[in-house]
């Protein structure tokens, strides 16, 4: 390998065979939903199934070692070093918190909030087994749902990666780019030549996929809640409004950088997210919410393990049955917005040590979404136990918002609270949309700052990306949360060096040996 501490080669803005890979990728994706959705179907289909059949063992251990190793690194000597080339935090506590919440749950936190603890409630995840429906069952649904949002989600966006990041690019002048998560491997073959484009442009079409899901589900989530509160037709052309609107939100949000719109909005965000929990505890079924709470998260505990490796059928018959679709699907979703928020993370965080860093996205972040899980959900939960059919009929056949507005309207204040919670959704999906296409047009231009442009070009294209995907019906969304998964295949495999080096750095962190 050569020196690492030689500055790179100065290269294009805009990196050209990066930008034919992926756009000429996510271009063809699209032709082929409007093309011919079916053949799409059968293709997507086919590399879901061997995905989650061959990989989600894989998974699982990865994602259990990614959060186990970041623990150990929290009580290193080295966990102290401060990263980023800064003695003092670029961002004030709640600033850098705010960003980094608005990350995982942006993704879709606040319809799954409503709607997982409900289906994990009204059927019972095979790990747990039991009548569904009873007292019984509220805390294994909240544990199930804690353990897909809870600690092993949130450590796979960045407890490893994010150290490795700020430390080669920061430290040694690397890219910041997931390319650079392969060095320990490849050396110079991965900063320059193929390699490289094939590890960007895989984790750029996994965050692109994995962003402009929800940014379609948005727009016909929020056309739904529409009709429901305002009698608002829910049409292509509401829907059409609403992602015009959140794409403009969220370009304008990543064009005016990090120190302004990305964490303008997300501090708007938390406040009123924060203000939203705050009612919902205490003006809903506060006693229930606070024992499912503890009844949940002890049950999530104790069956920490056997629930991160539970393998049901697939360790049987090859099949992966629910597990695929659970399971197997939220980690394939969180593996592929890893390297890049990892850049983001790595980005904000600079003069924050290698122990807050994990502290704050391993143990700080899970609880606190287990308690939004436990607010919106919890609740949900309650009115169902005690008027039964109050959510379960508006959730039947999965649908989510029907499932939040059912709960919202239940409350005291019920339409404001709908109201609200459709705002916050809104935002919560546009922090994403702002953050990642940040961080897209970093990984695309080779710079620590990319051009207004770039952030532009690839904040509309996502927004026209779900309008077609839209356009072609559900069907389109859906296969594109499936492809989600197929997606995490490679990048899976780009993550996979940050379990030992990080610790290495850290060590030598710690020796003083970096």
């Amino acid at each position: 390998m050569s020196n690492i501490n030689a500055a790179p080669a100065k290269r294009a803005h805009i990196n050209a065979p990066l930008f034919a890979i992926t756009g000429g990728f996510i271009a063809l994706f699209c032709v082929i939903a409007l093309v011919n959705l079916d053949l799409l179907s059968t293709m997507v289909d086919a590399s879901f199934a061997f995905s989650a059949k061959y990989f989600g063992l894989y998974w699982q251990v990865l994602l259990l070692a990614t959060f186990l190793i970041g623990l150990v690194l929290i009580f290193l000597p080295g966990g102290r070093a401060l990263m980023g080339g800064m003695s003092v935090p670029e961002f004030p506590a709640f600033q850098w918190g705010a960003m980094i919440m608005c990350t995982l749950l942006a993704g879709g936190g606040v319809f799954w909030a409503a709607g997982e603890p409900m289906a994990h409630f009204l059927s019972s995840p095979p790990y747990f087994g039991g009548e569904s429906g009873t007292p019984e069952a509220v805390g294994p649904a909240l544990a199930q749902s804690f353990m897909h949002w809870g600690f092993l989600a949130w450590a796979i966006l960045g407890a490893l990666s994010t150290i490795m990041l700020m430390h080669y690019h920061y430290e040694k002048g690397l890219p910041m780019a997931p390319r650079t998560l392969l060095y320990p491997v490849f050396g110079d073959a991965a900063i320059n030549g193929p390699i490289g484009w094939i590890a960007d442009a895989a984790c750029i079409i996994a965050v692109v996929a994995g962003t402009v899901g929800p940014v379609g589900f948005l727009g016909l989530q929020v056309s739904y809640g529409l009709n429901a509160l305002f009698g608002i037709p829910d049409t292509f052309i509401t829907q059409a409004c609403v992602i015009a609107g959140l794409v403009a939100i969220y370009t304008i949000s990543a064009i005016t950088g990090l120190s302004r719109g990305i964490q303008v909005l997300s501090r708007i965000n938390v406040i009123l997210a924060a203000a939203l929990l705050l009612f919902m505890l205490f003006a809903g079924p506060t006693a229930f919410i606070l024992s499912s709470f503890f009844s949940g998260f002890s049950t999530y505990i104790t069956d920490f393990f056997g629930m991160a490796l539970y393998r049901g059928d697939a360790a049987v018959f090859g099949d992966p049955g629910w597990l695929g679709w659970w399971t197997v699907f939220f980690w394939g979703w969180f593996m592929g917005y890893g390297p890049l928020m990892a850049m983001f993370i790595a980005r904000i965080s600079r003069g924050r040590s290698i122990r807050s860093i994990i502290i704050m996205l391993s143990l700080v972040a899970p609880v606190v979404t287990t308690f939004w899980f436990t607010i919106v959900g919890g609740s949900g939960i309650a009115f169902e136990l005690a008027n039964p059919g109050s959510v379960s009929t508006a959730f039947e056949g999965f649908n989510l918002p029907a499932a939040l507005l059912s709960i919202t309207q239940q409350m005291p204040l019920g339409f404001i609270v709908s109201v609200l919670f459709l705002i916050l959704t809104t935002i919560f999906v546009a922090t994403t949309g702002d953050s990642m296409t940040y961080v897209i047009s970093v990984a695309m231009s080779d710079e620590d700052r990319s051009a207004t442009g770039v952030r532009v070009l690839w904040g509309v294209t996502m927004g026209i990306m779900a309008l077609i995907l839209i356009w072609t019906g559900s069907g389109g969304i859906g296969k594109l949360q499936s492809f989600i998964v197929v997606t995490a295949v490679p990048v899976s495999l780009i993550l996979l060096p940050s379990l030992w080096d990080a610790l290495r750095i850290t060590i030598a962190k710690g020796r003083g040996t970096d």
